[in-house]
């Protein structure tokens, strides 16, 4: 919770204070208009189609105690707000140039007065479940404060530095990145003391061109490495000025461009490359088992999440750990408990089938890797995926979509279920491939969900993956409700 003055915001962002109290306590941000938390300020976003000043009534009548404004100068000219919305009168305006510029001034001075240690987290595909992952780890010996919802953005990740407090131990952020300069710039806000970078893949491609531009962009996290700033944990723990990035040892570009930023790294990974390193993996009872080793030893974890990807983040995961002091025995045995989180490989079992939904949002290799769980998950019936069109990947979508077909091709499972335009190019390269698989277009989610309900048996398990925007956790939501 913040505790900040109007006066203090005015002050960091260079407004000035067209009506209210300088004195008015602040302690969360809002960017709905709609609700309300008590005493916060109010960031109207311009977007592309919605330009928020025009709610600016409304949140301070919900409750906002202040809001920026770029649409407004003086008192004068937030009258007709004001007839409108008598209560807007009595709060705070703050005009600034620009609303998300302000913003990130706002996030700056939030994470000034919260100097504990930070760790980033970025890459093309697993943020999340790393980020996860590594505040499951840390939590042994930790109090973790980590990011909430999806604020990973610019625009997001004020929001979760608004909240964070000195009551903690180490904060885990997670970094994202939609356009070129995006990520540098939070990563410079949020100050951070280790990066984890997880993979490169062709998420957003179609603002980057290349893999290689992706990879590039991903290392800019480094400009959230403040050398001169030394953090203290609530628990006493001192970072001193050096700072480090962990980097997935497996991952080509990575690999390939691991000296550009000059600091210091560490690889995790499974090659002999890597100073993490998982060996032995195996599957036990259908968990993932692997022995983590380090300079120190070699310590033995069980994973109780799906896919052989979660072996390289949780490797990440422990690598983090070990560096900021928590003991890596105790790290994985809390590791070991994380059983992931809604719309990313959750499994439910209703009336004798299994739904495995990994709706979330999708990339070719997520998509690959689902796959894969698929293939290796040990079901008495048929195993049936249902995939969705993958957005962002610019121009060469459908040629990405044959990937992921291509692959397909040469697993075993038994039909695939698939919806979109640029879908469909999945199922053509299977049969180009010659696959086995039984192919169905499905012309809408709701045709969808009637034959998986229409024909589900007792031991059957049906996967689901796409991007976010094709709704497919409707789908999952449906047949899990059937219990």
């Amino acid at each position: 919770m913040l505790d900040i003055t109007v006066k203090d915001i005015v002050k960091a962002v260079g407004g000035n204070l067209i009506c209210g109290s300088g004195s008015q306590k602040i302690e969360h941000i809002s960017i709905d208009s709609r609700s309300s938390q008590g005493n916060d300020i109010f960031v109207p976003i311009i977007g592309g189609k919605v330009d928020a000043h025009g709610f600016i009534g409304q949140a301070l009548t919900a409750g906002c105690a202040a809001t920026l404004t770029s649409r407004h100068q003086t008192e004068k000219e937030i009258g007709d707000v004001i007839k409108e919305y008598p209560l807007a009168g009595q709060k705070a305006w703050i005009a600034v140039d620009d609303t998300v510029r302000a913003l990130h001034e706002i996030g700056r001075l939030c994470r000034s007065r919260v100097p504990i240690p930070a760790v980033g987290v970025t890459g093309s595909v697993g943020k999340t479940t790393t980020r996860e992952m590594i505040a499951a780890a840390l939590s042994a010996e930790r109090k973790v404060y980590k990011t909430g919802k999806n604020y990973n953005s610019s625009i997001g990740l004020p929001i979760t530095l608004s909240e964070m407090s000195n009551d903690y131990d180490v904060a885990v952020l997670e970094l994202g990145m939609n356009v070129p300069g995006e990520l540098g710039t939070i990563a410079d806000i949020a100050d951070i003391d280790a990066a984890v970078l997880t993979n490169i893949g062709v998420a957003h491609i179609e603002y980057f061109k290349t893999q290689e531009a992706i990879c590039r962009e991903k290392y800019t996290i480094t400009k959230g490495f403040h050398k001169d700033v030394v953090h203290t944990g609530h628990d006493g723990r001192t970072m001193g000025p050096e700072k480090m990035l962990f980097i997935n040892g497996d991952d080509p570009y990575l690999m390939k461009n691991r000296d550009l930023t000059g600091y210091p790294y560490r690889m995790y990974g499974t090659g002999a490359q890597c100073d993490y390193r998982a060996e032995h993996i195996r599957m036990e009872n259908g968990r993932y088992c692997f022995d983590f080793v380090y300079a120190h030893g070699r310590v033995p974890i069980t994973l109780s999440v799906l896919g052989h990807h979660n072996v390289l983040n949780a490797a990440g995961a422990l690598a983090v750990a070990e560096y900021f002091g928590v003991d890596v025995e105790a790290a994985a045995q809390a590791l070991s408990s994380f059983t992931g989180f809604q719309n990313r490989l959750q499994i439910c079992t209703v009336n004798g089938y299994t739904v495995i939904d990994d709706t979330y949002n999708a990339s070719p290799a997520s998509m690959e890797a689902g796959l894969k769980v698929l293939e290796g998950y040990d079901a008495p019936g048929r195993k049936i995926a249902v995939l969705g069109d993958m957005f962002e990947l610019g121009e060469n979508s459908d040629i990405y979509h044959r990937e992921v077909g291509e692959f397909a091709a040469g697993l075993t499972f038994d039909e695939l279920l698939l919806i979109g335009d640029h879908a469909w190019q999945i199922g053509r390269a299977m049969k180009e491939k010659n696959s086995s698989i039984l192919v169905r277009r499905m012309e809408s989610r709701a045709a969808a969900t009637k034959y998986l309900k229409d024909t589900l048996g007792s031991g059957d398990v049906v996967y689901l993956k796409a991007s976010n925007g094709m709704k497919l956790k409707e789908i999952a939501a449906a047949l899990i409700q059937e219990k």
